[in-house]
């Protein structure tokens, strides 16, 4: 047995890996019927106490409680990040292709438009559905036969057409990357899980929101533009005093409900850290518990000490928490109409058990000024302080406007924000005349840069027009997975049985490898994070299919050798040494036909050449290896092989 032992180690070592990869999702499922009991109890108590709920409402409450379970069991999140995804078609959700909108980037970009540019614009565009040359090209050549130079509406005077070509493509480039981010900010905000967000082509953009229910909203959150607004951030004294009569509000409020000991409450209690808030909340002494009870919005939004502000430190994963409470009829009667708290877009650092903490502002709900007055943005490094920063420029109106803001708001803060997110909420020093401003406060100059794309989208936002839509219903998608592994089933035990039955002893082990075979495909995607969809699961079915032609090859052969008369052991090692070729080449030939599939394919035919190349692969080394491994070893050990 020593001469197997290094064979038997390898093998043994890639069945526990594969077990490891998949012990997240064994984990994450089990944990999923927990969540489901946990909130079909609580919707049966919401619907029970307030029969009048809108779905909408329903929904909204039971993800608060779902988010809150998540939050409170980190092992939870843990699993689930760790699991096979599922697409679409399994999971439900949506489906939506993007195109930016040349043409229409094009008129804006555009000086002094005539009748002849829209007439050719008009053209290029309706041109550009029919063949892959793009609109910029068109459009020149098209303004070149009728004798119109291209700085004419474009670049300068001394400009050649095709140096403004160039810049011209270089914009729409832009405009797509810009779009790109947009899109990635505004889901991130949305709350979608496991997004994919991906660029196709030159102009395209394919989004997937897996578990999406209101279809429309995500076209708007798709389609819209980016929000960027500048905002005043309230005085400490006057934010700190609406935050003390929210705390007060909540303590009485809560008080009046009876501790409820069920999984449920318990998910969304609070973490108290007494020593992050002001002395001034709490001079006498308290134990955490007491404290949560005390002041239940001091226990989420902690006040530094140290800090002369009034903004609060505030866990990633008490965020929705804390917008709960804010939603309450309680909380909304205590805070004025006329301020709003937001969040900043990063965080700001880590608490002791290394979660994300964010800032919580008190701004004014209505903006001093909007980003469509930006019209130019650039990222770049401080010659004075060598830290990264981005210089803003805005047209005539808002320089006036900006001009108007920061004078009579000297030594206030200003907050930058993007889709309701604060980037920076710097002081303003002094009066800014010229139209020019400047964020600071990027970790690093690729931050800027990333900043600099999201405000150029403000001035200069490229129409994004929907061109696909595709939607999954949650009951179709369950009803596919279903169907899915009923058919993975019924071929592996249809394929296995004619195994057993054709080959006898042999067929045994083959069925038994096609077991491995699959444990490894789904290994393989747990661990690199792919994705599961409707078409990878035909590509399994294929792969036990595959699989098996694999070893019929290799029992034919054997079987030959064993005709003229040979021992088993030598009929084993030339069966195999005579298969390897065929095997080979056949398998080959099918993995390269997967990798053009998955290079040039999209969506549903990338699941399925996926599966496909990582099936191919598990599939050699299950026949070359495992098999080949267990007939081996039963013949050293004395034990009959029968082929048939």
């Amino acid at each position: 047995m020593k001469e197997f032992r290094f064979r038997i180690i390898l093998v043994f070592a890639i069945i526990f890996l594969a077990v490891y990869m998949l012990y997240p999702t064994y984990v994450d499922y089990q944990n999923s019927k927990k969540i489901e009991k946990v909130l079909e109890q609580r919707k049966q108590e919401i619907l029970k106490s307030n029969p009048n709920i809108t779905k909408s409402q329903l929904d909204n409450l039971l993800k608060v409680v779902e988010d809150s379970l998540l939050s409170a069991n980190p092992d939870f999140q843990k699993n689930r990040e760790k699991r096979i995804k599922l697409g679409l078609d399994l999971q439900g959700g949506m489906r939506v292709v993007l195109e930016v909108n040349t043409a229409q980037l094009l008129a804006k970009l555009a000086k002094n438009p005539d009748s002849a540019f829209k007439d050719a614009l008009k053209s290029a565009e309706q041109e550009a559905t029919l063949s892959d040359e793009s609109v910029v090209d068109i459009l020149g050549r098209k303004l070149k036969e009728k004798g119109i130079r291209l700085s004419r509406y474009f670049g300068s005077i001394r400009q050649e057409d095709d140096e403004i070509i160039s810049d011209l493509k270089e914009d729409v480039e832009d405009a797509v990357t810009r779009a790109l981010e947009i899109i990635r900010n505004r889901i991130d905000q949305y709350g979608v899980s496991e997004p994919t967000i991906q660029r196709q082509g030159s102009r395209r953009i394919i989004v997937e929101l897996p578990g999406i229910a209101r279809e429309e909203e995500a076209k708007q959150l798709l389609q819209g533009t980016a929000l960027l607004e500048f905002r005043l951030v309230k005085e400490p004294d006057f934010a700190f005093d609406v935050m003390r009569k929210i705390d007060e509000a909540l303590a009485k409020s809560l008080s009046k409900i009876s501790t409820d000991t069920s999984t449920a409450s318990d998910t969304l209690s609070a973490v108290s850290d007494t020593t992050a808030v002001s002395d001034t909340l709490a001079p006498e002494q308290l134990t955490e518990e007491e404290f949560a009870k005390q002041h239940p919005f001091f226990t989420v939004a902690r006040i530094s000490e140290q800090q002369r502000t009034a903004d609060a430190y505030v866990r990633e994963d008490d965020i929705n928490k804390i917008q709960m409470y804010l939603n309450r009829p309680e909380v909304q009667k205590v805070i004025p109409n006329n301020v709003e708290f937001v969040f900043s877009a990063k965080p700001v650092g880590q608490d002791a058990d290394g979660k994300n903490v964010y800032l919580m502002y008190l701004v004014n709900k209505e903006p001093e000024l909007t980003g469509g007055v930006i019209t130019d943005a650039q990222a770049n490094i401080d010659p004075n302080t060598s830290s990264p920063i981005v210089n803003m420029t805005m047209n005539t109106e808002g320089a006036t406007d900006w001009a108007r803001i920061t004078g009579a708001n000297i030594g206030k803060r200003i907050a930058i924000m993007l889709d309701g997110r604060v980037f920076s909420a710097p002081v303003v020093q002094t009066k800014i005349t010229g139209g020019r401003s400047q964020i600071s406060g990027m970790a690093n100059l690729d931050e800027a840069k990333l900043l600099e794309i999201v405000l150029k989208a403000g001035a200069l936002p490229a129409p994004v027009d929907i061109i696909e839509e595709r939607s999954v219903g949650p009951s179709l998608g369950e009803d596919s997975v279903n169907s899915g592994f009923q058919s993975v089933l019924i071929g592996y035990f249809l394929v296995g049985f004619f195994m057993i039955i054709y080959y006898q002893r042999a067929g045994t082990i083959s069925s038994f490898t096609l077991i491995i075979t699959i444990l490894f495909i789904l290994g393989v995607l747990a661990g690199f994070k792919a994705t599961l969809t409707l078409p990878g699961i035909a590509g399994i079915i294929l792969t036990i299919g595959m699989a098996v032609d694999a070893n019929v090859l290799i029992f034919e052969r054997i079987r030959e050798e064993l005709a003229t008369g040979k021992t088993v052991k030598a009929s084993i090692d030339s069966g195999f040494a005579k298969a390897y070729s065929a095997i080979i080449d056949s398998n080959i030939t099918t993995f390269f036909t997967g990798i053009i599939l998955y290079q040039f394919g999209t969506g549903p035919i990338q699941g399925f050449a996926l599966t496909l190349m990582i099936g191919i692969a598990a599939s050699l080394f299950s026949a070359l290896v495992i098999t080949r491994l267990i007939m081996d070893v039963m013949v050293a050990r004395g034990v009959k092989v029968t082929i048939g």
